[in-house]
């Protein structure tokens, strides 16, 4: 029986298998961190789904970045990020819903916006509620309809929501959000 993504990486998170995430994403998310934070002489951010915070560590450590917020739905995730690192803020709560103290100038989302029911409705509120005017969205995604071999992962992971949208009506989500 499938589960909600919560439920699955909360597992996840019990079982190590958090770490692979890590791995698996390291070089790809050094990439677009470096892309989206090249000119900025300082910064605030936010991980959006941040799993066990190792982009928070990482972002954190950067001379620029004055302020890392990571935010989760899966409670067992914000647990284990809280565990690896005290210096750095972590919330428990409902992308959709929830509304940082301040707004950010950086938000960073990694395989996260499919899981949603609504993503449209996800990226308009992180466009609305978390960023400040002329700030930056940058999200990777590989589980989209172009991408054939990606269509197998709501079975292989036994996850009940994962949205399988097309490369242009991405765009026109963002474009619609006011990005």
């Amino acid at each position: 029986m499938k589960k909600l993504p919560i439920e699955v990486f909360s597992r996840w998170a019990e079982t190590g298998k958090d770490v692979g995430m890590e791995e698996g994403h390291k070089s790809s998310v050094e990439h677009m961190l470096n892309y989206a934070t090249k000119d900025l002489k300082q910064f605030s951010f936010i991980d959006a789904g941040c799993g066990n915070g190792w982009v928070v560590r990482y972002i954190s450590k950067l001379k620029e970045c004055r302020s890392a917020i990571g935010i989760d739905g899966s409670l067992e995730m914000i647990k284990k990020a809280k565990s690896l690192d005290t210096v750095n803020s972590y919330k428990c709560d409902d992308l959709i819903s929830w509304i940082p103290e301040n707004r950010v100038d950086l938000v960073h989302s990694m395989e996260v916006f499919y899981y949603f029911k609504d993503p449209l409705k996800l990226i308009k509120h992180i466009f609305n509620s978390w960023l400040k005017n002329k700030s930056r969205l940058i999200v990777g995604m590989d589980f989209y309809k172009e991408n054939k071999v990606s269509h197998s992962w709501p079975e292989k992971t036994g996850v009940s929501i994962m949205e399988l949208i097309s490369e242009n009506t991405w765009k026109e989500y963002f474009k619609e959000s006011g990005f």
